[in-house]
């Protein structure tokens, strides 16, 4: 779900233009001082946080790694490559993951509720991702890329994951289960025989119902280099963060500071009112560990737009589009809070790290992103990118 071609990521060439090279140097630059600053400011865990906020933007812009664009090339075309580069980096993560959740109790799990809320977001979630064209990651690496779309959705979703924050305890009190980590049930090797397996039967059957004659999204090994990368990225972020790799909260934070700057108090709020939350809202936002990586993100992609000459790529949509791509944004945002978390958040990290709801919120939001490739042509917004 990029906007770099995947058979040609990262070109090589004999020999460069200097202003490219220079700007590429500024840029890694950069990079490094935004690691050097962060480790000043807030600690040496959020500068390595950075960096790997920076790797993640890399290896999702340079594999053209696309979780949103991975379903709807199944569903449309039988392409099975981009769900089996997804299946590869979830077991990756998880053959790293598990045995350390099990190792060290103090690592938290991406363990979610079974709740109405995840049944309803993720099925939404799904649907609307279908409509802008890129979930919670592909969002962030996109307008890290100059993406004019994502550029305008971007907003659009930070400030329906706040909304979504604010109401998500109306939303459980609907009834909700509670989490289920498999690693806590089953212990490690159980779990990654479980799973493993569950993957593998998937794996199968979408190469068994392939079309082999379809057009090839992907070509060449990027997209799997690019998983491999996804996972070990992943699983370092839990290491350093304590948690698994998340996107959608520190967009939700993002807004609540926004509305907060704007004079809204939030302390009475049923979310952002709990002591956590608002300890989270008057701190700074590289202390937030779901930020500093979504950041780091952001500048990651940049990094891999400018090496590969797909830096703010040009679009023309009619009108309708637009407005569909922004309201998409919006949905995305606030049901992603609802099913607690995104592709990234709910669907990767919550089945690498053995929850129950990383599965249920698979199922739903494919079953939502069915319906939302056939609103998306009829939305106008199929030739977007």
């Amino acid at each position: 779900m990029g906007a770099t071609s995947p058979d040609r990521a990262f070109p090589l060439s004999a020999a460069r233009p200097r202003g490219e090279s220079a700007t590429r140097g500024l840029l890694l630059l950069l990079a490094l001082l935004g690691f050097f600053a962060t480790t000043w400011l807030v600690g040496w865990r959020q500068g390595l946080l950075w960096c790997i906020g920076v790797g993640l933007g890399v290896a999702l812009a340079a594999g053209s790694f696309g979780f949103t664009t991975g379903w709807r090339v199944w569903i449309t075309h039988r392409d099975p490559t981009g769900l089996l580069a997804q299946f590869l980096a979830i077991a990756v993560c998880m053959l790293l993951s598990v045995p350390l959740l099990a190792a060290h109790p103090e690592l938290q799990g991406a363990d979610g509720p079974l709740s109405w809320s995840l049944l309803i977001g993720s099925f939404v979630f799904g649907a609307s991702m279908q409509i802008a064209d890129g979930c919670g990651s592909g969002t962030l690496y996109k307008a890290g890329m100059g993406h004019p779309v994502s550029l305008a959705v971007l907003p659009a979703f930070v400030m329906g994951s706040f909304a979504g924050s604010a109401q998500l305890p109306a939303w459980l009190s609907l009834g909700a289960l509670p989490p289920v980590s498999l690693v806590q049930r089953f212990g490690a090797a159980d779990t990654l025989l479980l799973q493993l397996g569950a993957l593998g039967v998937l794996a199968a059957l979408v190469w068994r119902l392939r079309r082999p004659d379809s057009p090839r999204r992907w070509r060449g090994p990027a997209v799997w280099v690019a998983g491999a990368a996804l996972g070990v990225l992943g699983a370092l972020n839990l290491v350093v963060a304590g948690q698994p790799w998340g996107i959608v909260y520190g967009l939700g934070l993002w807004g609540a500071k926004i509305v907060q700057a704007l004079g809204v108090n939030l302390s009475h709020n049923a979310f952002y009112g709990l002591p956590v939350q608002n300890a989270q809202l008057h701190a700074s936002l590289l202390a937030d560990n779901t930020s500093i990586t979504d950041l780091g993100m952001l500048f990651g992609a940049l990094l891999a737009a400018q090496r590969s000459g797909s830096l703010s790529p040009r679009v023309s949509l009619p009108r309708r589009a637009w407005v569909a791509s922004v309201v998409a944004g919006l949905l995305m945002g606030y049901s992603s809070r609802l099913a607690f978390g995104c592709n990234v958040g709910a669907y990767f990290s919550g089945i690498a790290t053995g929850s129950l709801h990383g599965w249920v919120w698979f199922a739903c939001a494919f079953a939502g992103s069915m319906l939302g490739v056939r609103l998306r042509k009829r939305l106008g917004v199929g030739a977007q990118r």
